[in-house]
């Protein structure tokens, strides 16, 4: 009876030493799996040897703000990034992009968007595990014992241009603007940025490089994250503007026929279409409803949040579920009425941001305006932009280009 009742308590004990193994393999495994790398044919040095981290069973809110260049994203960001309890990221898609499409040969071929997305979807798995090692795959020069100063505009996180991720000797800033972060805040250390990421309730990550929403449907089908999508639109007409002034090697030709009233013939009109149809595409998946969109997604337009910028805020904290951050509301209040000359450079965020909405109604010509609205008419109707009908329409602000339109949250 002795060496039975010895033989079972053996028994149980190696069944739970079994159960605690597999355990221990499940949650020491990283979101990642890394064939966007393979794919690409990158050394896979990190996926083998690199550190990983536990996976996170509590239920983070995971955040992505979907959106194009120049439709005021970084204005978007900041009421993430201004959270406490939030860790964001500003475009970190940005080292995917850089490290892959110079390996590209035929351009932008299907296969390449296929590799391209794959990557993508795989850093961002990673990153919102706060798994940041991974991100050092595509960092050039690769960083040392964890290291680096090549990552693409930290000085928009917070988080790190704050203590204990940036600890510059003899300042007593606890946050630094952008310009001052990349000064003094010297290399930044991956492993203390990990661990700030871990201490935050929330992550937060905006990209303009992701097409559409319908890109996105394995990372929002994924049950190990709790990820919800800010889909952020603008007027073609207004990123057409903004992107013309902003960029001005690039939308040379459209500058070109503003100042000479002539079409070039070599103009690069997807430059525009692209936009459009991308956003068509991605709207369209997002108004029709899609049972794996549900509780998941949000359209906001920038003309409503630059309106209304406190109520479309508190808007979408409430469908993402986090109260709001009495430094959002400040900073709302001190970013959203200022001077727009007071930006230090041409990303800033402090401006005026009703008349920022409207301004690209002085910088287009008419007959800009009128092709730019035949190219895109399709998502001006779905996103509620009216048509200008003519040059005095175009420029009278008090005639409103935007419909009074309520897209309520997929809940």
């Amino acid at each position: 009876m002795q060496c039975s009742w010895k033989a079972v308590l053996l028994l149980a004990l190696a069944s739970i030493a079994i159960q605690y193994t597999a355990i221990r393999t499940f949650t020491a495994k990283s979101f990642h799996t890394c064939p966007g790398l393979a794919e690409a044919g990158l050394a896979e040095r990190l996926c083998e040897e690199g550190p990983t981290f536990a996976y996170n069973l509590s239920r983070k809110t995971h955040i992505l703000i979907l959106a194009t260049t120049r439709s005021g994203s970084s204005f978007v960001g900041q009421l993430f990034n201004q959270h406490l309890d939030v860790f964001y990221l500003f475009e970190p898609l940005y080292h995917v992009q850089n490290t892959l499409i110079p390996r590209f040969t035929q351009g932008k071929s299907p296969a390449d968007r296929r590799v391209m997305l794959g990557a993508s979807r795989d850093l961002l798995r990673s990153l919102y595990d706060c798994d940041l090692y991974f991100l050092e795959n595509y960092i050039k020069p690769p960083p040392v014992n964890h290291t680096t100063d090549r990552i693409f505009r930290r000085g928009a996180s917070r988080v790190l241009c704050s203590r204990p991720v940036c600890d510059p000797p003899g300042s007593g800033d606890l946050v630094l603007e952008e310009g001052d972060c990349v000064r003094k805040c010297g290399l930044l250390n991956l492993t203390v940025a990990a661990e700030a990421c871990r201490e935050r309730s929330h992550v937060a990550i905006k990209t303009v490089r992701v097409p559409e929403v319908n890109d996105l449907r394995a990372l929002v089908e994924d049950p190990r994250l709790n990820l919800k999508v800010i889909q952020l639109v603008r007027d073609p007409r207004g990123i057409l503007a903004s992107r013309s002034e902003t960029f001005r090697d690039t939308y040379r030709l459209w500058r070109l026929w503003y100042g000479t009233g002539r079409k070039p013939y070599n103009l690069d009109v997807t430059q525009l279409t692209t936009v459009c149809e991308d956003f068509s595409n991605s709207v369209s998946t997002g108004l029709m409803r899609p049972p794996w969109l549900k509780g998941k997604y949000m359209l906001v337009r920038y003309e409503d949040l630059a309106r209304n910028p406190m109520k479309k805020t508190e808007e979408i904290y409430g469908f993402l579920g986090i109260p709001l951050d009495g430094h959002v509301a400040r900073w709302i209040q001190n970013n959203t009425q200022g001077d727009p000359t007071l930006g230090k450079h041409k990303y800033g965020t402090v401006r005026n941001s009703a008349a920022t909405a409207e301004k690209w109604r002085f910088r287009l010509s008419y007959d800009i305006v009128a092709f730019a609205q035949n190219a895109c008419q399709r998502v001006l109707a779905q996103l509620g932009y009216k048509m200008a009908a003519s040059e005095e329409e175009l420029k009278n602000p008090s005639v409103s280009l935007v419909e009074e339109r309520d897209f309520r949250p997929f809940s």
